[in-house]
């Protein structure tokens, strides 16, 4: 239901609108140096998410065996 409200928001217009915002207040040359630490938070994030569920299996079947 989110997703379709959401959905109607953004068209090409809105998005290409939020590109020249960014592309004016930071300017060219800082916007890899945001992607790449916005591309190395999703990668702990997703690290940090992967052990949380390999921890969570070890409990159950340290649960398992007692």
């Amino acid at each position: 239901m989110i997703s379709l409200i959401i959905a109607g928001f953004f068209g090409p217009p809105e998005i290409i609108l939020v590109v020249i915002v960014v592309v004016i207040l930071f300017g060219g040359r800082k916007i890899p140096e945001l992607m790449r630490g916005i591309g190395q938070g999703m990668k702990e994030f997703k690290k940090a998410t992967k052990d949380n569920s390999d921890d969570e299996k070890e409990d159950k079947e340290k649960e398992q065996i007692k």
